[in-house]
């Protein structure tokens, strides 16, 4: 492979920013229509359901969102059968949307900053969160889920998406309790068959991590929990055959504004660079669990882990800090050169020694890494991600980056100037498992026709899409997705 990196023609950044902007409009309507425009092939053997979610309404009556992951939850899919796409879309109707669309006006505050109207005295020890249900979306045990990690996941109709209700998985979950938005398929081996291993949070002095292992019928195999120092905020985890491992960040978290009504939980988090980041490594087998302090550092994104030897080896896009809006800035207005970007780092944690060291493996700006689903946990080569156009800085997504991360060999395919692109999901030629064998799927913003398409990729050179699908119409900015084999059109 080589690297890539295009320069855009008569332009001195390689995106608009009002173009980019225009990917966080608010979409009212819901759709069902077979996608007609397409440029290139749908490849024929490509069969299944492509689910994504996202935060996808920023207002209500005259109040915006102060920050975009607390909008609403709206799921989309994508259906593919001989050649052939459907598309539908809709909002995940959580008890929160449903009393909020009646009142037509906002009636909680969000987790990341969003405030009712009337000022702090009308925000003044309310606590109430609203189960927004819009970063993931998954199917697994008969069951079409949308997460949100800080809540019940939501069932939908995985033909029509319409909203079912909470669903606590058998009696897994309480009410009130939380499953995770980044859960991770364990693909298994000749004896053990794959599952679905999953966390929950509990904060309060200490931050208590359940974890939780599902059969393919979505039945419990294992529990188990570990207490940890502090606050933790974790998104994601990474597994291998022998451990979950976890990431918890330097915050601290002071609920007085939040209690006061002068911000939302997500703004009292104070992150302390002067301390380390601590590893926790959790044995699936229920041995002790072991902590490793590392480098300062927040992960939003693990890639990818594997053992070799004593070592576990964990790949994850690294920021310096936790990256926040700074207080009453409008989340359209983010100057990107003023942030630093999330890089590629690996982190080898020798389980021996204690020791943890730490590699830069890609600088450029990237995100929302994916790997063939048969090497989760596994030693892997290839690694697709969200990348910014140019080498280095900070930007919008525009590009999907494949790295050998044996030889660091690279390709670059870019949407810019006009595209800002979603996580890449990889799809396994059917019966394949080698790690290039497969499609990529990503939803691209095209900020000139303010419309979607979805792009699909051939993973062994994926610097020419097999095809465009244009959508009638544009999708906000997404966040998580899976897809399955089960065709549901």
């Amino acid at each position: 492979m080589e690297t890539l990196s295009p320069t855009p023609k008569d332009t001195t950044r390689p995106y608009n920013r009002e173009e980019w902007r225009s990917g966080y409009r608010s979409l009212v309507e819901e759709y069902d229509y077979p996608i007609e425009e397409i440029e290139g092939e749908i490849p024929a053997d490509l069969c299944g359901t492509l689910f994504r979610n996202g935060p996808a309404r920023f207002e209500r009556g005259e109040q915006r969102c102060q920050h975009p992951f607390d909008g609403d939850g709206m799921v989309c899919s994508f259906t593919f059968k001989e050649g052939k796409a459907h598309f539908r879309n809709r909002y995940v109707r959580t008890a929160g949307f449903v009393e909020e669309e009646a009142a037509g006006k906002v009636l909680y505050r969000g987790a990341f900053g969003s405030q009712k109207p009337g000022g702090w005295l009308a925000n003044a020890f309310d606590f109430r969160l609203k189960n927004i249900a819009n970063t993931n979306v998954i199917y697994w045990g008969g069951k079409l889920l949308a997460l949100w990690e800080a809540a019940e996941p939501h069932r939908l109709d995985p033909h029509t998406l319409e909203t079912l209700g909470l669903d606590y998985l058998d009696g897994i979950l309480k009410p009130g309790g939380s499953f995770s938005a980044h859960p991770w398929v364990d693909p298994g081996n000749e004896t053990d068959a794959p599952r679905l291993v999953n966390f929950s949070t509990k904060p309060g002095l200490s931050t208590k991590i359940t974890v939780y292992e599902l059969d393919e019928a979505g039945k419990l195999l294992l529990e188990y929990s570990h207490a940890v120092p502090g606050f933790a905020f974790m998104h994601d985890f990474a597994i291998t055959p022998n451990a979950c491992i976890f990431f918890q960040a330097p915050m601290q978290f002071n609920p007085i504004p939040f209690a006061l009504g002068f911000k939302g939980p997500g703004e009292c988090i104070d992150f302390q660079l002067e301390k380390p980041t601590q590893i926790i490594v959790i044995p699936r087998d229920g041995g002790p669990t072991e902590v490793f302090p590392m480098e300062s550092g927040f992960v939003f994104h693990h890639a990818n882990a594997f053992e070799e030897g004593d070592e576990i080896v964990v790949d994850s896009i690294c920021y310096a800090f936790f990256p926040t809006l700074e207080a009453g800035q409008d989340f359209l207005d983010i100057d990107f050169d003023a942030l630093a970007p999330g890089q590629l780092w690996r982190s080898r944690i020798n389980r021996k020694t204690g020791q943890v060291t730490r590699t830069l493996i890609e600088e450029r700006c990237c995100e929302f890494p994916f790997v063939h689903p048969q090497h989760v946990g596994q030693p892997y080569r290839m690694l697709y991600m969200g990348a910014a156009h140019e080498p280095t800085g900070n930007a919008p997504l525009q590009a999907i980056l494949k790295r050998d991360m044996e030889t660091g060999d690279c390709q670059l395919w870019s949407a810019a100037p006009w595209g800002y692109i979603s996580e890449p999901i990889f799809v396994p030629f059917p019966g394949k498992t080698g790690e290039e064998e497969g499609w990529l799927l990503t939803l691209v913003h095209n900020g000139q026709t303010r419309r979607a398409e979805l792009v699909i990729l051939d993973a062994r050179d994926i610097r020419e899409p097999v095809a465009r699908l244009k959508l009638r119409n544009h999708i906000p900015y997404g966040l998580h997705g899976s897809f399955t084999p089960e065709y549901f059109g």
